[in-house]
């Protein structure tokens, strides 16, 4: 048999999501190439509705002292680990959507006349904030946590490269190069930096979620 299929994750995977990669004889090399840390915040002028986009703000609310009185409030978020993680920690989720795209298109369809506070991170992107402003729609938002590129050069080309956020690849970017490898994406968000840095082999993965991503990866090589 031929040497096997390198794959690399820019960020450090669950054991049993390593094991999927390592049960197809592929082998794995995995990096944490971003890192995010809570940030202080105060929780004043919050509005009726709460609106999350990654798990890192709520990790990062769930900290804050006065948690409880959010929890009487709606939420909207991105992501199904999102809504999880906000429902086992007493949080009632109306309204969860795949994309930030989809989740603005709802609120500016069907919820503009509630009024939103968004826990956001220092990079987030402009999607849905220019989408309420567009609509009218009343929100602020709060900045809770912060996203830090943390660069490694690799030294073995990989055969595919799994992204799980556009800052990912930027990051892997910084000291490595993109040539023939596939780069496994865990969105359109994602697969669309991507593309603007030039990757032309380009897998999105069909739910945005880790395994998904690493099931497009097996199927591409097997």
């Amino acid at each position: 048999m031929s040497e096997s299929v390198r794959i690399l994750s820019t960020k450090k995977l669950l054991s049993n999501q390593k094991q999927y990669l390592l049960n197809a004889g592929f082998s794995v090399v995995e990096a944490d190439f971003i890192t995010t840390k809570p940030v202080a915040f105060d929780l004043k002028n919050i509005n009726d509705t709460l609106i999350f986009t990654s798990q890192n703000g709520v990790q990062s609310i769930l900290q804050h002292p006065n948690v409880a009185e959010l929890k009487a409030k709606e939420v909207f978020c991105v992501g199904i680990k999102t809504k999880a993680l906000l429902e086992e920690n007493g949080f009632t989720v109306t309204a969860h959507m795949g994309y930030a795209e989809d989740l603005a298109e709802i609120i500016t369809l069907i919820y503009p006349n509630h009024t939103f506070t968004f826990f956001s991170g220092n990079l987030r992107r402009d999607t849905l904030p220019n989408a309420l402003k567009e609509a009218g729609v009343v929100y602020n938002e709060i900045n809770v946590y912060e996203t830090l590129l943390t660069p490694q050069k690799i030294d073995s080309k990989p055969d595919g490269i799994l992204f799980f956020s556009p800052s990912g690849v930027e990051s892997y970017l910084k000291e490595n190069k993109i040539s023939k490898e596939i780069a496994f994406c865990i969105g359109e968000t994602t697969a669309n930096a991507a593309s603007e840095f030039g990757i032309k082999n380009i897998i999105i993965a069909n739910q945005p979620t880790i395994e998904n991503t690493i099931i497009q990866c097996i199927n591409e090589f097997k």
